[in-house]
């Protein structure tokens, strides 16, 4: 799943954020040694935080059919929070800010990624795959502690969130269809009569 998001993404920038062939997408750590290797211009979009997204989370189960008959029963999609860190890599800032406007002009014409970027399972699924960009990071989390980490200097960025759902895997079968009516036995221990056959044989003798 991780990697098909990587996918559209970069699919969906090259298409109408990238106004050139000349600007390269990459999915890189912009470390401050990766930066100082960088020689064309370039769009880093880098996976920085991944965690389930509580809600969209959905109980129960999910019937699955075949000829109109229950055949299994699943447990619903969950949705995992792809963190992007994006950013624009140019000799100059107006340059960069430029790329900047045109990923976000970008990102704000979908609500969700389009369906022909989606490939593999996220496209097998046949839901909507949410996309934000550019909210409040949640308290437990700042852009700056990212840059630290990453050994670089803060930078103008964009902060842009996936909710990719993925199949949990989990499936029950279903009982299978009753085929005749039911019936009702009893069985002794041991080979012997069971003790209700017993008196009733008790019963007759008399």
């Amino acid at each position: 799943m991780i990697s098909e998001v990587d996918s559209a993404l970069r699919a969906l920038i090259e298409r109408e954020a990238a106004d050139s062939s000349d600007v390269e997408v990459v999915l890189d750590a912009p470390t401050k040694e990766w930066a100082g290797r960088r020689n064309v211009p370039t769009i880093d979009v880098y996976l920085y935080d991944i965690r389930e997204d509580l809600r969209r989370r959905e109980r129960g189960l999910i019937n699955e059919y075949s000829d109109d008959r229950v055949v299994s029963r699943r447990l619903p999609p969950r949705y995992f929070s792809l963190s992007y860190l994006v950013t624009a890599w140019t000799q100059r800032p107006e340059d960069e800010h430029r790329l900047l406007a045109s990923l976000l002009a970008c990102f704000l014409r979908h609500d969700a990624l389009p369906g022909d970027v989606l490939t593999g399972s996220l496209a097998d699924i046949g839901l909507p795959v949410p996309v934000s960009v550019a909210l409040p990071p949640p308290e437990d989390r700042s852009f700056a502690d990212v840059w630290t980490a990453l050994g670089g200097e803060l930078k103008p960025s964009l902060d842009v969130v996936v909710s990719a759902p993925t199949d949990s895997g989990r499936s029950y079968p279903a009982a299978s269809e009753v085929q005749a009516p039911l019936t009702v036995g009893l069985q002794g221990v041991d080979g012997r009569a069971p003790a209700e056959t017993r008196r009733a044989r008790v019963r007759r003798a008399r």
